[in-house]
């Protein structure tokens, strides 16, 4: 049996990525797989019990871009990321929204931008936690846009959103899948996507980039595996992703919610990792983010 381990709480994003998925898997391999989630510390308490599992392909990690991030925000990770992960594939990725309330006076990012600028500090943004990929993606944007925005962070992106609505905060970067509901219900207004294109799930909505050059923030769902696992083991499993992933069923699912399937091999998803590593390091630094 092949244990997945999710390092969220049942219920959220990255389950909504993944049960289907590893269904599909477990009838491609002919081999039982089931998914064990072990949220806390950030994800950083099950990506650890994958860190120190036996590298036999028995035990994998389902996770986000929160894996790349916590290498350079966690001051002390109890495991190496470039050491002790290896990939077997890219699942999905797809952006995060800017939203605001509907009777807000902000429409689009320059409104943001002028605003803050106006009054700097006193602008601010709700995020689904300090150290969360929805909060990186807007310390990214203060950083290109050169402004200076209030982070307000939650236990969880349910409280940001009802504070949103009720009027108690100004903005909230949220996950694609998150918002949709809330938009398509008039709740909330989307200002702009976080991806470097526009997405069909948002007709309409710009990109930050379009407005803020260089400014892209997708979130991405992965698989990785404990480093050290055989070549032959990641290359088996990352078919089985392939296909799985693939699927005309599984796709049209992913894009309902933003989402588009982007599978790469493990080698590249090693790489990948290695590349966002990178990336989320600058804006952790020069932002001074801590989640202490």
């Amino acid at each position: 049996m092949i244990r997945v381990i999710v390092p969220f709480t049942p219920g959220g994003g990255t389950d909504m990525v993944g049960r289907a998925l590893i269904d599909d898997m477990s009838r491609e391999l002919g081999q039982p797989m089931i998914i064990d989630n072990k949220p806390g510390a950030g994800t950083v308490i099950g990506s650890d019990m994958v860190a120190k599992a036996p590298p036999d392909g028995y035990t994998l990690l389902l996770t986000t871009s929160a894996l790349a991030i916590n290498d350079s925000l966690v001051k002390k990770l109890p495991y190496d990321t470039q050491k002790n992960f290896t990939g077997v594939g890219l699942i999905c990725s797809g952006p995060n929204v800017l939203v605001t309330h509907p009777g807000s006076p902000y429409k689009t990012v320059q409104d943001v931008i002028q605003a803050a600028k106006a009054n700097p500090g006193k602008l601010n943004y709700g995020s689904s936690g300090n150290g969360s990929a929805v909060h990186l993606a807007g310390e990214l944007f203060k950083n290109l846009a050169k402004i200076d925005l209030t982070h307000v962070p939650y236990r969880g992106a349910g409280p940001a959103y009802n504070d949103l609505m009720g009027g108690q905060i100004d903005l909230v970067f949220g996950t694609a899948g998150g918002v949709a509901k809330l938009v398509d219900g008039g709740k909330m207004r989307a200002i702009a996507v976080t991806s470097a294109k526009r997405t069909p799930a948002y007709e309409g909505v710009p990109t930050i980039g379009e407005t803020v050059p260089g400014y892209e923030a997708e979130v991405w769902y992965a698989l990785f595996a404990p480093a050290g696992t055989p070549p032959e083991a990641l290359n088996r499993l990352n078919a089985a992703l392939r296909k799985a992933a693939e699927a005309p069923a599984y796709r049209a699912r992913l894009v309902n919610e933003g989402l588009n399937v982007a599978v790469n091999s493990p080698q590249d998803m090693t790489r990948f990792l290695r590349a966002e590593e990178a990336r989320w390091r600058k804006v952790v630094v020069e932002g001074n983010v801590s989640v202490d």
